[in-house]
């Protein structure tokens, strides 16, 4: 366990874990431990350690145990002053305690419970430095002092301020720095957070490290960490107040590099952001959206997500009150082998472990009806710091005896069985805990007794030794790995976002965790109560006390239904007969059963995304006399056709690089063009409510649609059916049919559907196999659509401002727009969640995406390539237009593209290999 792990039996055995919980180092001093017997005096030296609530004495003699003196303990503390007996050695000062307890620790040099020594001892100690002595023993008797009062706000309050007399007394020593021409930005008191403990001291930022320098001098002097190393940082909630901060320095570990809790939010908030700011070419700030969306495409792993949204969901390493949480995922650990084909092998993850099991629940859900406001379903929680430890002991042991005041728990409520704790965890009437991290990563440590503790005896006469496992793992290895697995595998990685609702999303809290059999005790939930609001110390610290230990519920990162992860499970599976629904198509493996030039062309395009940075200008002609507002191409790519706000549609031949034709259908701007299945017919909105089609090979106007009551905007086709956006907020859906009878072949059009809006419409799109449209208005809202309905699927009001332009990715998951407001959203088709955000430097008006990357072009006339998983533009052609991009074209390889701008130029474009 990264984070917990336990000291070497070296030299130094002293440990910030043998202190109580909430009990500062503040000092220490070499000195020797005398005793004196009938024949001599016996000196042992060591280190005399002065705590806020005890005396520690680690002795160099390794087989000599660690004395600890609680300060309430004592009865007396004296300044015992040198004897200059001209006869004899002068006798140096001397303190010397009468106290009624001594603890015992790490006796013979082994990790065990403390032994508690009571009866009226004294003991004496000479410090090396005689001079010193004095001033201890004052040092000693205000400590004294503050652990004998009557309450225990008021001991807090004392030692607290002893504390800030000792950090306003001291400085961060500048000769620390690494280099000479740092320059210092901020420094401050804090606090260094590793589990169960905290070591105040003073930390100090400049231009090219973070310092933490411990006000005690342990573990080290310093601890440094440059700047530009730093990969993560977050703002942490400590104590239930907004004052942590915790520094990582990778991208995918588990334990950060440091924890600092500060004394005030607004110094915390200054050295963060300066952080940030410094950091804006090393690091990428991720949200929970961003990461989800690495996640729904395979770019990380159901671990690794799970581990970001613990760590954006405020849970740290750092803090057992607050530790990563990681879901039970099997449920057979009887059978000789782990079927992982068989749903049955795991565990129902939209359920809470609370709610597995049916008759405990309905034993639970009666108690619940019966109960008073507030009411609650589980008395416990499934993350606490005793959890943490219960699965932990083994590698952590000082930490379960610091929790638990120097003694281990009985050795039937241990973890004994990986088999017998679920069996509890689904039976007990009181055992509701998930997992934690380390059941899904590769030291197995954890699992076994390398350090040979003596945790007891079983009431069965079995001693507590080895986690048994189940059947079907042959080693602790062998069962990591195959956990592991199981939490990558097809199940789990369909079901995952079920549990992920329940711990980090919308059935966390309110009418849908009711409805889940999700509710815990009101004080788990952030925001549950203000103690700092509680005016009574005692009663604050002890409401405090209790949320920390009972356990706390993570940080709520999603408000709605988390998409489901997309799987290769239909990669094979062929298309059936019967009708099924827009979302059930939503598979993006599914291949048609002459899937080889598919492959290849999926494959093209694949590498011609990954290589989209290498675009290249190849031309660029000026031939409207106002911004270009459509494209589109032939079959055979050798003719262009471009709308404009001047009213006319023009061909330019590619081969012969010269505008050859211009049609004007009306003097009101053209929106959009389009050109039809047929190879033969481009099809045109304009601002004066019509649609125009144009025959290529007659080259005139065939027909013309007179369909709205405002401007069209926006044209799609498929299958037939052309459907049409308009400023009247309408979509319509129009069913085409050539008339043979007549001379001209004209069509014939037929209203099939009319899809209301708020506001006007802007801009829609099909998605690949035409079952589904988006629109996006000038609200900010993007609708999706069922087109064999024409029901709403998801109505999502994402952007602040108009919204230019929308498109499904190519599996028809996601939806990507983009607005007024600066920002591209993607949105999740199966939940309508927004499951990204970026906001660009300036809006942006038209795009092509793959799902991943998007090509985008901007109000200044930039063309921009953003990768969505990270939100960080990998390449700019600045300038590409002297003007907004208001038109983009690509080919299906997507090697050529083709963008207009308000510069009237057609800019063409191609992809160097």
């Amino acid at each position: 366990m990264a984070s917990l792990k336990t000291q070497e039996r070296t030299k130094e055995r002293f440990s910030l874990l043998l202190l109580d919980l909430e009990e500062y180092y503040f000092e220490q001093h070499t000195a020797y431990h005398v005793t004196s017997t009938s024949k001599k005096e016996r000196k042992i030296r060591g280190s005399f350690k002065v705590c806020s609530r005890s005396i520690i004495f680690d002795p160099e003699d390794l087989s000599e145990p660690i004395l600890k003196i609680p300060l309430r303990d004592c009865m007396k503390i004296e300044f015992v002053e040198e004897e200059n007996n001209p006869f004899n050695d002068p006798r140096p000062s001397a303190i010397s305690i009468l106290c009624g307890q001594v603890i015992y620790i790490k006796e013979s040099n082994v990790i065990a419970p403390y032994r508690n020594e009571r009866g009226t001892t004294k003991i004496s100690f000479q410090l090396e430095v005689w001079s010193k002595t004095e001033d201890v023993v004052q040092t000693l008797h205000q400590l004294h002092r503050a652990s004998c009062l009557e309450k225990l706000g008021d001991q807090t309050a004392m030692i607290a301020a002893n504390l800030q007399s000792r950090l306003a007394r001291s400085s961060f020593d500048k000769n620390c720095f690494q280099n000479v021409t740092e320059k210092p930005h901020m420094e401050c008191e804090v606090e260094m957070v590793t589990p169960l403990v905290s070591n105040p001291g003073h930390v100090c930022v400049t231009d090219e490290n973070l310092y933490f320098q411990p006000l005690n001098g342990y573990p080290k002097h310093v601890i440094q960490i440059k700047l530009h190393r730093i990969r993560r940082i977050y703002k942490r909630r400590h104590c239930l107040r907004p004052l942590g901060l915790e520094v990582f320095c990778s991208e995918n570990e588990l334990c950060s590099d440091i924890y600092l809790k500060f004394y005030c939010t607004a110094d915390r908030d200054e050295i963060y952001y300066y952080i940030a700011t410094f950091l804006e070419n090393h690091m990428t700030e991720h949200t929970a959206e961003s990461y989800m969306l690495q996640w729904q495409r395979g770019h990380l792993s159901n671990y690794e997500y799970l581990l970001h949204l613990n760590n954006l969901a405020d849970r740290s390493c750092n803090d057992l009150s607050q530790y990563p949480i990681f879901p039970w995922v099997i449920a057979d650990y009887s059978s000789a082998q782990l079927d992982m084909t068989n749903a049955a092998t795991f565990r129902d993850l939209s359920k809470p472990v609370g709610a597995l099991n049916k008759e405990r629940l309905d034993r639970l859900l009666t108690r619940y009806r019966g109960m008073p406001e507030p009411r609650f379903m589980y008395g416990s929680h499934y993350s606490s710091p005793g959890y943490v430890l219960f699965y932990l002991v083994r590698v952590a042991p000082e930490h379960m005896l610091c929790l638990q005041n120097g003694r281990y728990d009985h050795a039937d409520r241990m973890f004994n069985s990986i088999g017998e704790t679920w069996k509890n965890c689904l039976e007990g009437a009181t055992d509701f805990k998930e997992l934690i991290p380390e059941f899904y990563g590769t030291d197995c440590s954890f699992l076994e007794n390398k350090m040979s503790l003596d945790l007891g005896r079983r009431q069965n006469g079995s001693s507590v030794s080895e986690v048994v496992l189940p059947p079907w793992a042959s080693d602790a290895s062998d069962f990591l790995q195959k956990h592991k697995t199981a939490l990558e595998s097809q199940f789990v990685s369909e079901h995952l976002h079920e549990w992920i609702d329940l711990v980090f999303g919308y059935k966390q809290r309110g009418s849908e965790a009711v409805a889940a059999h999700n509710v815990f005790h009101p004080l788990t939930y952030e925001g549950g109560i203000d103690c700092d609001s509680i005016e009574d110390p005692d009663e604050r610290i002890a409401m405090l006390t209790q949320i920390l230990e009972f356990g706390q519920t993570p940080t709520q990162l999603f408000s709605s239904p988390h998409p489901q992860r997309i799987t290769p499970r239909f990669h094979n599976i062929t298309r059936s007969s019967s009708i099924t629904s827009p979302i059930s198509e939503l598979s993006p493996n599914f291949q048609s059963e002459d899937s080889s030039f598919e492959d290849l062309t999926e494959e093209s395009r694949k590498l011609a995304w990954a290589n989209m940075g290498n675009l290249t200008r190849v031309s660029s002609h000026k031939i409207h006399k106002e911004a270009v507002t459509g494209i589109a191409v032939t079959r055979d790519g050798t003719a262009i056709f471009s709308t404009s706000q001047d009213s006319t549609l023009k061909m330019f031949s590619k081969e012969l690089k010269e505008f050859q034709r211009s049609m004007s259908f009306s003097n009101m701007a053209l929106s959009s063009c389009l050109m039809l299945t047929d190879g033969k017919t481009v099809a045109c909105s304009s601002w004066d409510n019509n649609v125009y089609f144009y025959s290529i090979p007659y080259g005139r106007r065939q027909d013309t649609l007179m369909g709205h009551d405002d401007a069209v905007t926006q044209l799609c086709w498929f299958d037939d059916q052309l459907y049409t956006a308009s400023w009247d907020s309408t979509v319509k859906v129009w069913q085409c049919t050539c008339d043979s009878s007549s001379t001209h072949k004209r069509s014939q059009f037929q209203l099939q559907a009319e899809l209301e809006h708020e506001t006007g419409v802007n801009t829609i799109s099909l998605n690949p196999t035409g079952t589904l449209l988006a629109s996006g208005c000038k609200d900010g809202t993007v609708t999706i659509w069922d087109t064999s309905s024409y029901e709403t699927l998801q109505q999502v009001h994402c952007h602040t401002g108009t919204i230019h332009s929308t498109a499904f990715s190519p599996d028809s998951r996601h939806v990507l727009s983009v607005g007024a407001d600066s920002c591209m959203k993607v949105i999740d088709v199966q939940t309508g969640m927004v499951i990204s955000t970026v906001k660009s430097e300036e809006e942006q008006r038209c795009f092509c995406w793959d799902g991943n990357s998007v090509l985008c072009g901007g109000r200044s006339g930039d063309l921009l390539l953003w990768d969505l998983l990270s939100n960080t533009v990998t390449k700019r052609i600045s300038a590409a237009h002297a003007g907004a991009v208001t038109a983009m074209w690509m080919n299906d390889l997507c090697s050529t593209v083709i963008t207009g701008g308000e510069d009237r130029q057609l800019i063409f474009w191609k992809l160097q290999s």
